[in-house]
């Protein structure tokens, strides 16, 4: 399987081919640093991504809470993690940094609260 991966480590924004099966990576080309090697074998084998999003909140002037994911969350489980962010409702009063779900879809990582209510 081929993939091209557009680098998001600078601003260059290489067009990095990764030709590989699963995690073996057979070729890999198109980066111009160390950095944009690692992000393309990275984002071929295990895709992540930080998690945006908003939970209800109770208690609070403003109906939604906005949330984040403490770190990086297996692309794959981003659905699942969505679906649990959607079916949990916070109780005010809410600080900024406040872990709201602790070790979404059980791939420890947590969400947490991106503003005080």
């Amino acid at each position: 399987m081929e993939k091209e991966i557009i680098c998001t480590v600078c601003p260059m924004g290489c067009h990095i081919f990764v030709e590989g099966e699963g995690d073996r990576i057979d070729r890999i080309e198109g980066f111009t640093c160390k950095r944009g090697e690692e992000y393309g074998r990275a984002e071929f084998s295990h895709p992540v991504r930080i998690l945006t999003s908003t939970v209800k909140i109770t208690g609070a002037d403003q109906p939604l809470l906005p949330v984040r994911s403490e770190g990086p969350v297996p692309k794959e489980l981003i659905p699942s993690c969505m679906e649990e962010i959607r079916n949990t409702v916070a109780k005010a009063p809410v600080g900024v940094h406040d872990v709201i779900i602790e070790n979404i879809c059980g791939c420890g990582v947590n969400i947490i609260a991106s503003d005080t209510v």
